[in-house]
């Protein structure tokens, strides 16, 4: 088995041994002679699966009954539409826009009713006293992580507005105060299983305000009412993530996967700071994301040269996005501390040669 040491941003590495847990168990499911992959989804063999992703959910974040946990299709892309038209019944929309993916989520909201910006920034996160809420405020959204820009809130924004966040990429990879929120989202692909289930946790007395013009499709009491299955879910996808909430209580839940998110970055970080300018993060150091560590070779001729000798390392999938260009290394939670060092020592290296 020739397994590379990949950085991807998403959809990104899985655990090795859930991996080979899915191989095991894919032509023959818990002894019943079919897949997962063919297993109806009302069946009771896959509403055990489903309970049990739940729960562990629920485990795993102290998810109180006061919220639903739902299981959605269409990423983070269908969830920008999907919580203004679930939320605009209590007044405006207020984001905080400091990367890719809040702007993202602005401006689908803008197209859908009444939203407003409570703050902009760049390479950093708004401070608690740049928040301006506008008024009649029904709900502050904020994107916990932004994969692109490398930028990850390290503090819970305080509002007396519902608190909506969208956390795919760093889902699961620390304590969360679920009680703070009316909701939030998570795209599974980065820490939780494959592309294409979303998660969303949302307080159960905050649901059933839609226009009635809203499509079935996109209101969130449908799942709720029909325990994700209105129509058919992406079955597999949640049969892995199961997997995964099993591997992360082996592991020690989301408190451990804090703290190895935290010896990673660190790594890396102590990399570029080190190098004398010849890597650079633009990101404020407290703004610093744990889950996509982004940097720039201050002679981008090198650029090429970089990613062909970290391949010849076995290290793969550290090119920074195209809008911002440079380098970024995923630190999601199946990525090992062994990687990283891997890594951080032809970091050193490359810079050492040149």
């Amino acid at each position: 088995m020739n397994r590379v040491l990949n950085f991807a941003p998403g959809p990104s590495p899985l655990p090795l041994e859930v991996l080979l847990e899915v191989q095991k168990e894919l032509p023959d499911w818990n002894g019943t002679g079919i897949s997962v992959l063919e297993m109806s989804h009302r069946s009771k063999d896959f509403m055990g699966i489903y309970y049990e992703t739940v729960k562990n959910l629920r485990e795993l974040y102290g998810i109180s009954d006061e919220y639903e946990v739902l299981f959605v299709q269409g990423g983070g892309h269908m969830e920008f539409a999907m919580v203004p038209l679930n939320f605009n019944f209590y007044g405006t929309g207020n984001y905080l826009v400091n990367g890719v993916w809040s702007q993202k989520a602005f401006k689908e909201a803008v197209k859908l009713g009444s939203a407003a910006e409570a703050a902009r920034v760049v390479n950093r996160v708004p401070r608690q006293d740049e928040i301006a809420m506008s008024e009649e405020a029904g709900y502050l959204y904020y994107c916990s992580n932004e994969t692109v820009n490398g930028i990850q809130y390290h503090y819970v924004p305080q509002s007396e507005a519902i608190l909506v966040s969208d956390m795919s990429s760093d889902f699961l990879s620390k304590p969360v105060d679920i009680s703070k929120y009316g909701l939030i989202y998570a795209g599974a692909q980065k820490n939780f299983g494959p592309a294409g289930l979303t998660v969303v946790i949302v307080k159960k007395d905050l649901l059933g305000n839609c226009s009635p013009t809203t499509p079935s499709m996109l209101d969130y009491l449908t799942y709720a009412n029909s325990e994700s299955m209105y129509n058919t879910p992406p079955t597999f996808a949640i049969y892995v993530s199961c997997l995964v909430s099993r591997w992360l209580l082996d592991q020690g839940g989301v408190q451990e996967m804090q703290r190895r998110s935290v010896v990673k970055s660190s790594m890396l970080y102590d990399v570029i700071d080190g190098s004398a300018g010849f890597y650079t993060n633009k990101v404020e150091k407290d703004s610093r994301s744990l889950m996509n560590v982004v940097f720039n070779l201050a002679d981008e001729s090198l650029n090429d040269e970089f990613l062909a000798k970290a391949r010849e390392r076995n290290i793969v999938n550290i090119k920074g996005h195209r809008i911002v260009g440079g380098m970024r290394a995923s630190l999601y939670n199946a990525v090992t501390i062994e990687a990283t060092e891997k890594l951080a020592e032809f970091m050193k290296d490359f810079k050492a040669s040149h």
